[in-house]
């Protein structure tokens, strides 16, 4: 008998790209223009998505084509993006997301993302 493998039912990344093509429209973004490309790696494979934003309308595709923002990362570090629980711009930082070109649209971009949760400091006081 040959092994099984567990494969997840759903894939974050691909209901999140979905998600933003049905959106058609994202008023966040109605002042901006521009297209980005994700390439998010997982060991040897990259998959590519291109997000294009033209003045709040969104289209979403899967073609390795020339985009004006470029961010490449790790599956495990998308999923965690998508689930609102990385920041991308800290990401970057840190240098856990590789980023080219025109870095400006990735402020933008984070409108697309979850808001990651807020934390609460060790000191905060409990209101009654």
């Amino acid at each position: 008998m040959g092994q099984r493998t567990h494969r997840p039912t759903s894939d974050p990344i691909a209901e999140f790209f979905a998600e933003l093509g049905r959106r058609g429209h994202e008023p966040l973004l109605e002042k901006a223009k521009g297209s980005a490309r994700f390439e998010v790696t997982d060991g040897r494979r990259t998959e590519r998505w291109r997000v294009t934003i033209d003045k709040g309308n969104l289209g979403v595709s899967r073609r390795n084509a020339a985009a004006d923002c470029i961010l490449r990362l790790d599956r495990s570090s998308f999923e965690r993006a998508v689930a609102g629980k990385l920041n991308l711009m800290a990401a970057v930082l840190r240098g856990e997301v590789g980023i080219g070109g025109d870095v400006r649209l990735l402020v933008l971009l984070r409108r697309l993302f979850l808001k990651p949760p807020r934390r609460r400091s060790p000191t905060a006081r409990k209101k009654p």
